[in-house]
């Protein structure tokens, strides 16, 4: 799916033929589809309104206005049956049911990073709420929004919360400016509190393993520490330094090329194709010898938000890496062998990374740079791939499909998908 202004294009994924279009009321802002992929909503915060389209019956549609409370967030619940709008101010979450038509509603939501947390079986809710000063969670059952558990956090100005994969565990974060985790059961029990250091800028990014056996956190000091799941204790902490030593990791350097035009090819004027051929380049991956020297950026100290620390984490589906870029040093990725706790591989690249993502069924990573092409890493090797499209594709964003055969590539006005051709066993 995709909205050009006020229109919702639904096309199949395959050979990206227009199946449906849908004209809203308004410019569309966000889209989302439910967990079966039988609807989607597009929501127009402008307005105040959502409204939701069918894909078995083209036909029915549904509008849910929020009136003079504003709308600045919607989402699908997880049985894609109930949508969730955030009205203006954080006054209440209201939660409209398409089936039985009924409305409930959950005050005082936190506007922080992630204020609302869904249990990856669907079962239970957690969100941030702030009352009288201070910090809450609510535990809500997804199946008649009735609250299961509501504590308050034993923190100063609580960011974000994240359930464990196994629903077991929820992690809650402090804001930047005081480093602490917390992490509760699902009956309210503070299980464990972690700080690793005190009088500094602390968090950036919490990511969980997919078997909820580890917790990786990201700070401003440009390191990564990994908690157990058994003692919450740290079991080792990764520090991403500007030069590599080590000779058991392998840097993948990203060159630049010109490409080669035979002779016989060239013709004036040129053609097209080959107009664009001669002024691209192309690039590869060299292996480098160490020590490297990577390109390193001093943040600017005066500034709110400074670009330092660890900003994006991410595990592979299989539980054995993990992938982590250091905004001090945003050309790379680092990618940590989970199972020997160590460095296995640093790609290092010509423009900063813009974002980068996991295959959902094997160890793949695609990154992007924000240029015109797409990087695909796996234990057996790294590519550099060329976007083949005419004029200039900067790929800002990516997204897998969830059977790990294709991906889309997002620019800023753009999109295309990326098809992987699966190896025959």
């Amino acid at each position: 799916a995709s909205c050009v202004q006020y229109r919702l294009v639904l096309r199949d994924a395959r050979t990206l033929q227009i199946l449906q279009l849908y004209t809203c009321l308004d410019q569309i802002q966000y889209i989302e589809w439910s967990s079966d992929s039988l609807f989607i909503l597009c929501a127009m915060y402008k307005r105040g309104v959502v409204q939701v389209w069918s894909l078995e019956q083209p036909d029915w549609h549904c509008k849910i206005g929020e009136g003079s409370a504003g709308l600045v967030a919607s989402c699908w619940s997880p049985d894609g049956r109930h949508i969730l709008n955030t009205t203006e101010f954080h006054l209440r979450i209201t939660v409209w049911s398409l089936c039985t038509k009924s409305v409930s509603y959950i005050k005082y939501p936190k506007a922080c990073q992630q204020g609302v947390a869904f249990t990856k079986d669907g079962r239970y809710m957690a969100v941030a709420e702030r009352r009288d000063c201070k910090d809450f969670v609510s535990i809500f059952v997804c199946s008649d929004w009735q609250l299961l558990r509501h504590f308050d956090t034993e923190t100063q100005d609580l960011f974000g919360i994240e359930w464990a994969p196994n629903g077991c565990v929820l992690a809650v974060w402090d804001t930047c400016l005081e480093y602490k985790i917390l992490l509760y059961s699902l009956d309210g029990r503070l299980l464990s509190t972690y700080r690793a250091y005190e009088w500094s800028l602390g968090i950036k990014s919490v990511a969980w393993s997919p078997s909820s056996q580890f917790l990786a956190i990201g700070s401003y000091d440009e390191k990564v520490r990994i908690l157990n799941h058994v003692t919450w204790k740290k079991i080792t902490e990764f520090e991403h330094p500007s030069t590599i030593t080590s000779t058991k990791t392998i840097v993948y350097k990203e060159v630049e090329k010109s490409p080669s035009v035979e002779k016989e090819r060239l013709s004036f004027p040129p053609t097209r194709a080959l107009a664009s051929s001669l002024f691209s380049t192309e690039s590869k991956y060299d292996i480098s010898q160490v020590p490297v020297s990577l390109h390193c950026v001093k943040p600017v100290a005066d500034r709110a938000n400074p670009k330092m620390g660890i900003g994006m984490l991410a595990f592979s589906p299989d539980n054995c890496f993990l992938a982590t870029k250091n905004d001090n040093i945003p050309n790379a990725v680092w990618i940590w062998d989970i199972q020997k706790l160590k460095l296995f591989v640093v790609l290092e690249q010509l423009c900063a990374v813009q974002a980068f993502q996991w295959d959902p069924r094997q160890p793949r990573l695609a990154v992007c740079t924000g240029n015109s092409k797409v990087y695909l890493w796996s234990p057996a090797g790294c590519v550099s791939v060329q976007v083949p499209v005419e004029g200039d594709f900067q790929v800002v964003s990516l997204s897998w499909h969830s059977s790990g055969d294709s991906m889309a590539l997002l620019s800023k006005d753009n999109f295309c998908v990326c098809f992987l051709e699966r190896e025959e066993v």
